[in-house]
């Protein structure tokens, strides 16, 4: 199974982007789903998670302009960004959790001009 993400792109401070991530076959089981980030120079980061139950959780800068949620059939995941800061910038990646097991998408980049 992979995931594949879309959506990155370039735009300006104060816009919005959503990303998409979806599975190349159904992952039943599926724990938790979530969104890390990469800026450049930095180290990956979580960003957004939902577990099966549909409980999220956001990291602190990211929170009230962020929203993740997700298809639990399609195994698709998805983040809704609004309000993005040139902070924001980097590779973002969607990782599905199942039991011990963590899938990861290629990454998709993100890019916030001031």
């Amino acid at each position: 199974v992979q995931l594949q993400a879309s959506g990155g792109g370039l735009v300006q401070a104060g816009g919005s982007l959503r990303l998409s991530c979806a599975a190349s076959a159904r992952i039943g089981g599926v724990k938790v789903m979530a969104w890390y980030r990469q800026a450049p120079g930095g180290q990956r980061e979580m960003v957004a998670r939902i577990t099966a139950g549909g409980d999220t959780y956001y990291t602190g800068s990211v929170q009230g302009r962020f929203t993740i949620s997700r298809e639990v059939a399609k195994t698709t995941v998805y983040l809704q960004m609004s309000n993005l800061k040139p902070e924001d910038t980097g590779i973002y990646y969607c990782n599905v959790v199942r039991g011990t097991v963590h899938y990861w998408g290629q990454g998709t980049q993100v890019t916030v001009s001031s």
